[in-house]
């Protein structure tokens, strides 16, 4: 085994949260793996999770280079790994467990010592959040950064967290002919705009952009300008596997302001009531809700909200969308779920990778949300029909 300047430099970050953004064979994940092997054989009853998007994302990666690192070291003893529980369990009383970040009852169960999430990017901010306020002491993010998300935007702001970028360059294992094939894309990019963003991402560890997403017309604000107006809300129900999604609209010179209120799961109504209250929302403002549950719309309009039902047809989500593609919006940083959803909301490809006119079945809560209100505010269809007097509230509490 090699110690890589990869490992070095991991271990010098000191702040509680590692954000690790790399480009493709700067051995991130081995080197985070070898930094955890260590702590759990020196230090005793450690416990530690490993977390990643799949179970068979898991069993390719995190888990194949965990028992080669352990085999390579000497360390693995057959008998301590538990196949079923997918926990390596040290002598001295420390474990490392791996499990998936779609297994709900895993997310919100036992706490640990250290939290590590492999390929964060293909993570929920929310199921980021679950794991991380079970965590006793570090956490370490790590990802090709193909796109801006969570990790990046909110994250790496926070006072306990520091990043680092790892490069090809800091990984002294890797063989020489993936080298030279990093060589060999280097120079297509100096011709093609596809090899430049490849190059960008994963030879050079810096934010590139994810192709053929469904939204480009927007960009990110810190604030919502004074001036602005709040015209709505867009209000999409979930909760057990699903998120509820509520996302504010403000207007100002033509130009819309989206922010992302709540996005949880296990969300009642009484809960849904109590936050917009908190928030300091006032019961004037037009609540657009999904029409598919109308006994949650019934029981909010019995607190007091002024909440309707959008209107939908059989081609409402593709109207829907067009809508929202004809105006620009600004999304406000603090809206982390809503950016990530943008950034992966993508047109459904055929069996010959040329795009339908049908959107991905994901990622799609708060975009949907975002959706009923320019649906019912701003589609043609819809101006004469909406049982709401036009305008709202120009000031509230929950303002950035």
């Amino acid at each position: 085994m090699i110690y890589t300047t990869a490992i070095d430099k991991i271990r010098r970050i000191e702040k509680r949260k590692k954000i690790i953004q790399g480009g493709s064979s700067s051995g991130k994940t081995y080197a985070i793996l070898t930094i955890l092997i260590d702590k759990c054989a020196r230090e005793a009853n450690l416990s530690v999770s490993v977390v990643s998007e799949s179970m068979p994302h898991l069993r390719r990666g995190a888990i194949r280079d965990f028992v080669n690192i352990m085999k390579s070291t000497g360390r693995y003893y057959e008998d301590h790994f538990n196949k079923t529980s997918l926990t390596y369990n040290f002598a001295n009383g420390s474990y490392i467990e791996f499990f998936s970040a779609d297994a709900p009852d895993k997310l919100k169960g036992a706490r640990r010592d250290i939290l590590y999430i492999n390929e964060c990017n293909h993570v929920s901010y929310e199921a980021y959040q679950q794991l991380s306020i079970r965590t006793h002491k570090e956490i370490y993010l790590d990802y090709n950064p193909d796109r801006q998300f969570w990790a990046i935007t909110e994250v790496s702001h926070e006072p306990d967290a520091e990043k680092i970028i790892l490069r090809y360059t800091d990984n002294e294992a890797l063989s020489q002919s993936t080298i030279e094939q990093f060589e060999i894309n280097r120079q297509k990019s100096l011709t093609s705009e596809y090899w430049a963003n490849w190059c960008k991402v994963y030879i050079d560890g810096e934010v590139g952009s994810l192709e053929g997403v469904i939204f480009d017309n927007w960009s990110g604000i810190d604030y919502i300008p004074e001036e602005a107006e709040l015209i709505g809300i867009g209000l999409d129900f979930g909760f057990t596997n699903d998120p509820t999604a509520a996302i504010a609209v403000w207007r100002a010179d033509g130009v819309y302001y989206l922010d992302e209120l709540f996005y949880q799961t296990g969300m009642l109504n009484s809960y849904i009531n109590s936050m917009f209250n908190d928030l300091g929302i006032s019961k004037s403002t037009e609540i657009w809700a999904d029409n598919s549950d109308q006994k949650s719309i019934r029981e909010l309009k019995n607190y007091g909200w002024r909440i309707a039902p959008v209107t939908k047809g059989p081609d409402s989500i593709v109207w829907g969308i067009s809508i929202m593609q004809e105006y620009t919006f600004k999304v406000t940083s603090r809206s982390a779920n809503l950016i990530e959803e943008l950034q992966n909301y993508q047109w459904i490809k055929d069996t010959t990778g040329m795009k339908t006119n049908k959107p991905i079945d994901a990622f799609n809560h708060a975009i949907d949300a975002t959706r009923y209100l320019f649906m019912m505010k701003l589609g043609k269809r819809n101006v004469n029909k909406t049982p709401f007097v036009i305008g709202g509230d120009k000031k509230l509490p929950f303002r950035l």
